[in-house]
C-alpha cells in the first residue's frame, strides 16, 4: 500500500501541486470572510434544559445582556459644572445610532400624574442644562428622595452609574464596535475635562474587548508559531530550503484551516483562534520527520529518487498513527455536544489530518525538484550529551525496571493528592490579567452596585392576568426582598418595582407611599399606566408576557464564580419554593451568569467522556496497528499518568478547572500518545524484521528513535510554549501546563513503556528470520 502511495505522489506531482494550490487559493478566498465571535462562549448544547429556558427566556422577554454601563464615583457629581457634563454625555450617547435607551442621574424620567387625563406622563428630568445651584439642589433632592432610583442609577457613597441599552439587532454583531469607541471616547473626553475616573462595563463591552484581545492575540500566535518552527528548522538542517519550504507547507494548512472555520459558518472565538498556531506546531513535526528520513537514506547512496521513495513509504505510516491520535483528541470534543468546543474540535481534527497530507505529498514533492543536498557521512557522536543520557535511561530500563515501577506509584499518588485538591471554579473575566482595566472597571461596580452581570428570574403564575394578582404581587415583592438581601446581588428592577413608582407617582411623587397598591388603587394606577400609551406602557411590558401570566425579576450581580453560584442556587431553590410554592408557580432562574455557570459543570462533566472516549478510541487504533492486547493495555500507562501529574499540578497551585483549562487533557493525551506510536513501531518492525533479542531491540529503539522522540518533543514543547505570551490567564495555563505534560509524556514513553514491554515480551516466541534479511533491514529504523 505505502508503495503504491509512493508511486502515485512522485509520478503525479504537477498534479498534486496545483490540487493543493488551487485548494489554497480557494479556502484563502474564504479565509478572507472570517469574522471575529461577538456573542458569550455557546458552551452548553441547544438541547441543554437551562440553555432551552435560557432561550425561551430571550424570546418572551428580549436579551439580559445588553446594557453597557459607565460609573464615576466622586463628591461633586452632583455639582453644577460636572452634573451638566454628565447630562450632555447622557444625551450624547443617547443620539447615537443604535443606542436604544440611555439611563443616567443625568437622563432620568420622573413619573407625574395627570389627573385631567388620568394617566402618567415621563418628565426628563432635568429638562436641560442646570442653571443655578438652587436648581441643582431641587434635582438632587428630587433624585435622592426617590427609592425608585437608589441603587439603580446612584448609591450613598456618591457613585452613579449610565445604564446604556443597545438594540438587539446590532448586539451581537461588529456594527457595536464603532459605537462602543465613540461611547468610550465620549467618556475618556467627559473624564479629562472633571479629572474625575470613569469606569466602564456590561457584557457587551467586555465581549468586545475579548474579541478584540482575542484578533490581536490571533495574529501574535500565528506569528510566534512560525518564527519558533523556523527557528527549530534552521537548528536542525541549518538550510534555508529546509526552513522555508516546510513553513511554506504548514502556512497552507493554516489557510485550508481559517477556510474550514468560514465554510462551516463559524467564528473566530477564543479557542477556534488557537487553531492556526496549533496546526503549525502540529504540523512542522511530519516535517522534520520527512526530512530526517530524505537525508539519511541520501546518505546511503545519493540516490535522490529512491531517497524520497523509501522515505514516503517508511514515514507514511508513522506519522498517519501520529496524526490520527492527534486528530482524535481534539475530535473527541466534538461529541461533547457543546457548540464551542465542537467548533474547535471539528475544525482543529480535520486540518492535522489535511496537513498531514500536504506535508507527506508536498515536502518530497518538493524536494525532488531542489538538488539533492550536500550532507556529510552519518556518525553516531557516543559523547553528545542526548545520547549519553539516553544509554543510562536504557540501563535503567533493563536493569532497574523496578525503581521505575515504584517511582511511577509513588508520583500518581502524590499527583492524586494533588487531583483531590482540583477546584472547579470558572470566573466570566478570571482569564484577563489581574491588573486589566476591565477588571478593575468590574470590581467598581461590583463595590458600588453588586456588579453588572446579569440574573433573571422567570415567574409564570400559570394563570392570565396572574401577574396583577396582589397577593402574588406580594408573594414575588417577598422574593425580590429574599434575594436581594445577598450580598451578591443589586437590587431588583420588576414590575413590583414599576408598581411602587406608580403609587408613589400617584399620590404626587410622596415617597412614603413608594410601597404595592390595594386592590382598589391598583385597578386605578393599572387605568393611568394604560393611558399614558406606548411610552408609560413600558414601564411594566418589558416585564410581563401576553396575557399577564408570566414576569420577570431582574437582578446585577457580582462576577463570584462558577462555584459559589452553583452554592447561592442550591441554598436560594428551596426558599424560592418556600415563597412560591411549585404546585402554583414555574420559577426559573437564568440569565447571562447561569449559563456560563452551567456551562462550566457541562464542560468538567464531559471531560472524563471526553478522555475516556479518546482513550477507547486510540486504543483501537494500537490493537488494529499492533494486534497484540497486551502492547494496547500497557501502552495506555505512560499517557494516562503525565495527565494525572498534570491534574495533580492543577491542584497543588491552585489551578482551578474552568473551561480554558479543561480542554489540556483531551488534546495532550492525543499528542502524548504520537511518542507512543513513534516508540512502538520503531519496535515492532526491528522486532519482526531482524534476529535481535527483546533487550537488544529495546535498546536499539531507546536510543536511536528516542533522539527523535525527544527533539518532537522539544518542538512541541517550544510550540506551546508561545501561548504563555498570551493576555488571557487561561491561555497562559494551557499552553504551560501542554508543554509541561509532553514533557513529562516523553519521560514516561522512554522509561515506563520499555520496560513494560520488556516485561511483556521478553518469554516471546520470535518467528525467524535469516541472517541476509536481519542485516539488510537493520538500516530501514532511522527516522
Amino acid at each position: 500500500m505505502w508503495v503504491k502511495l509512493s508511486r502515485f505522489i512522485l509520478q503525479n506531482r504537477i498534479a498534486i501541486i496545483v490540487f493543493f494550490l488551487l485548494g489554497t487559493i480557494f479556502m484563502a478566498y474564504q479565509a478572507k470572510n472570517v469574522k471575529l465571535s461577538y456573542t458569550g462562549s455557546k458552551i452548553l448544547p441547544v438541547t441543554d434544559s437551562a440553555f432551552v429556558k435560557y432561550n425561551a427566556f430571550k424570546k418572551t422577554f428580549g436579551e439580559d445582556g445588553s446594557v453597557m454601563v459607565v460609573g464615576i464615583q466622586s463628591p461633586d457629581i452632583f455639582k453644577k459644572e460636572v452634573y451638566n457634563q454628565w447630562v450632555q454625555l447622557s444625551n450624547d450617547i443617547q443620539k447615537l445610532k443604535g443606542i436604544k435607551q440611555v439611563l443616567s442621574s443625568g437622563r432620568i424620567f420622573q413619573l407625574e400624574k395627570d389627573t385631567v387625563n388620568q394617566k402618567f406622563v415621563l418628565k426628563p428630568l432635568p429638562g436641560g442644562l442646570v442653571k443655578t445651584d438652587g436648581e441643582m439642589d431641587s434635582i438632587k433632592n428630587t433624585i435622592y428622595s426617590n427609592p425608585f432610583f437608589e441603587g439603580l442609577v446612584y448609591n450613598r457613597q456618591n457613585a452613579t452609574l449610565m445604564a446604556i441599552t443597545f438594540d438587539t439587532k446590532i448586539l451581537n454583531t461588529a456594527e457595536r464596535n464603532p459605537i462602543l469607541k465613540e461611547i468610550e471616547a465620549k467618556a475618556k473626553a467627559f473624564q479629562a475635562a472633571t479629572k474625575i475616573q470613569v469606569h466602564i462595563s456590561g457584557l457587551p463591552y467586555i465581549r468586545t474587548a475579548v474579541s478584540k484581545l482575542v484578533s490581536n492575540e490571533f495574529v501574535l500566535f500565528l506569528g510566534l508559531s512560525i518564527l519558533v518552527s523556523a527557528l527549530i528548522l534552521l537548528f536542525f538542517f541549518k538550510k534555508f530550503y529546509a526552513v522555508f519550504f516546510p513553513i511554506l507547507v504548514v502556512v497552507m494548512g493554516v489557510i485550508w484551516s481559517i477556510g474550514t472555520l468560514v465554510l462551516f459558518g463559524f467564528e473566530l472565538t477564543i479557542l477556534t483562534g488557537l487553531i492556526p498556531p496549533l496546526i503549525v506546531i502540529i504540523g512542522i513535526p511530519n516535517s522534520i520527520l520527512l526530512l530526517n528520513k530524505y537525508q539519511n537514506e541520501l546518505r546511503k547512496d545519493g540516490d535522490k529518487q529512491r531517497a524520497l521513495s523509501v522515505t514516503i513509504e517508511r514515514i507514511a505510516i508513522t506519522t498517519l498513527i501520529a496524526n490520527i491520535t492527534a486528530a482524535i483528541g481534539f475530535g473527541v470534543l466534538y461529541f461533547t455536544g457543546s457548540e464551542l468546543l465542537m467548533q474547535f474540535g471539528s475544525v482543529a481534527s480535520i486540518n492535522v489530518m489535511i496537513t498531514w497530507l500536504m506535508c507527506l505529498c508536498l515536502i518530497p514533492i518538493i524536494f525532488s525538484y531542489l538538488p539533492a543536498p550536500k550532507l556529510k557521512a552519518q556518525n553516531h557522536v557516543e559523547e553528545g550529551f542526548l545520547h549519553k543520557l539516553l544509554v543510562k535511561t536504557d540501563t535503567l530500563v533493563q536493569h532497574k525496571s523496578g525503581l521505575i515501577y515504584i517511582g511511577t506509584i509513588i508520583i500518581s499518588i502524590i499527583a492524586f493528592i494533588g487531583v483531590m485538591k482540583i477546584n472547579v471554579n470558572g470566573y466570566v473575566v478570571d482569564d484577563l490579567p489581574k491588573n486589566s482595566e476591565i477588571l478593575t472597571d468590574l470590581k467598581f461596580f461590583e463595590k458600588n452596585f453588586e456588579g453588572i452581570l446579569p440574573l433573571e428570574v422567570s415567574v409564570d403564575t400559570k394563570k392570565k392576568n396572574g401577574v396583577f394578582n396582589l397577593t402574588n404581587l406580594k408573594r414575588m415583592e417577598k422574593l425580590e426582598k429574599m434575594i436581594s438581601s445577598y450580598p451578591e446581588f443589586s437590587r431588583s428592577i420588576s414590575v413590583n418595582m414599576g408598581l411602587k413608582y406608580a403609587t408613589q407617582a400617584f399620590y404626587n411623587n410622596d415617597s412614603t407611599f413608594f410601597r404595592l397598591p390595594d386592590n382598589l388603587e391598583k385597578n386605578f394606577i393599572l387605568a393611568y399606566i394604560a393611558n399614558g400609551g406606548k411610552g408609560n406602557a413600558s414601564l411594566l411590558t418589558n416585564f410581563i408576557s401576553k396575557g399577564n401570566q408570566s414576569t420577570r425579576i431582574s437582578f446585577q450581580m457580582a462576577d463570584v464564580g462558577s462555584k459559589r453560584l452553583d452554592a447561592i442556587m442550591a441554598e436560594l431553590k428551596p426558599r424560592i419554593d418556600s415563597i412560591l410554592p411549585p404546585s402554583k408557580f414555574d420559577v426559573e432562574l437564568t440569565g447571562s451568569s447561569i449559563i456560563f455557570s452551567k456551562g462550566t459543570d457541562y464542560m468538567l462533566k464531559h471531560l472524563v467522556e471526553s478522555i475516556a472516549l479518546a482513550i477507547v478510541l486510540i486504543s483501537l487504533l494500537r490493537l488494529a496497528q499492533f494486534k497484540s492486547l497486551g502492547i494496547m493495555f500497557i501502552s495506555l500507562l505512560p499517557n494516562i499518568v503525565p495527565l494525572i501529574i498534570t491534574a495533580g499540578i492543577m491542584g497543588y497551585f491552585g489551578i482551578s478547572l474552568k473551561p480554558s483549562t479543561i480542554l489540556i487533557f483531551t488534546i495532550a493525551f492525543g499528542l502524548a500518545s504520537d511518542q507512543t506510536i513513534y516508540f512502538l513501531t520503531r519496535y515492532q518492525q526491528e522486532l519482526n524484521l531482524t534476529n535481535f533479542s527483546v533487550p537488544k531491540v529495546i535498546t536499539d529503539t531507546i536510543t536511536e528513535t528516542g533522539v527523535s522522540m525527544t527533539h518532537i518533543a522539544l518542538i512541541l514543547f517550544f510550540g506551546f510554549g508561545i501561548f504563555t505570551a498570551s493576555t488571557f490567564g487561561g491561555t497562559v495555563v494551557l499552553g504551560l501546563l501542554l508543554s509541561i505534560t509532553l514533557l513529562v509524556a516523553l519521560i514516561f514513553n522512554l522509561t515506563l513503556l520499555p520496560a513494560l514491554v520488556l516485561w511483556l515480551d521478553q518469554k516471546k516466541v520470535r518467528k525467524p528470520v535469516s541472517d541476509e534479511e536481519s542485516a539488510k533491514n537493520i538500516g530501514e529504523f532511522d527516522h
